[in-house]
């Protein structure tokens, strides 16, 4: 009997640290940024309250895409003590696109592929501390993406 009980209570220990990086990546997760409908509504969701446009940051991204289904983007922030970047795209359905955070001493840079329903401009938010640093690229897009 004792061994029955402890093989339980072993397979439930196991079980819960298996089911633990779930319950801190769901702690992680903004929904009402990223599921907001409006560029204000995502930025609200980040808790951005006011932006500083910054020459340390640099999007990079087509001038022109031929279809706004793949579109890559590079972002690289080289303000000291970077936390986090996000991508957001006004004109999509959705326009918090990602939302990247970076642990102490990682080089804050992303290139990811994202989706854009039409011509618009591709903006980073950089958080640093409390503060929010911003700087953005048009992009031309020539066949739909989100559609």
């Amino acid at each position: 009997m004792k061994r029955r009980g402890f093989m339980m209570m072993t397979g439930a220990a196991l079980l819960s640290g298996l089911l633990l990086p779930l319950r801190v990546l769901a702690a992680v997760w903004n929904k009402a940024a990223f599921e907001a409908t409006t560029l204000a509504g995502a930025t609200q969701g980040l808790q951005v309250d006011k932006e500083t446009p910054s020459a340390d940051i640099t999007v990079n991204a087509p001038d022109r895409a031929e279809n706004g289904a793949v579109v890559q983007v590079e972002v690289i922030s080289r303000i000291p003590g970077t936390e986090a970047i996000a991508i957001v795209v006004e004109h999509n359905p959705t326009p918090l696109i990602a939302n990247f955070m970076f642990a102490k001493g990682a080089d804050p840079y992303v290139v990811t592929r994202i989706k854009m329903a039409e011509t618009a401009e591709v903006k980073a938010i950089v958080k640093v501390g409390s503060r929010y640093f911003t700087a953005g690229k048009q992009v031309e897009v020539l066949e739909n993406g989100c559609g």
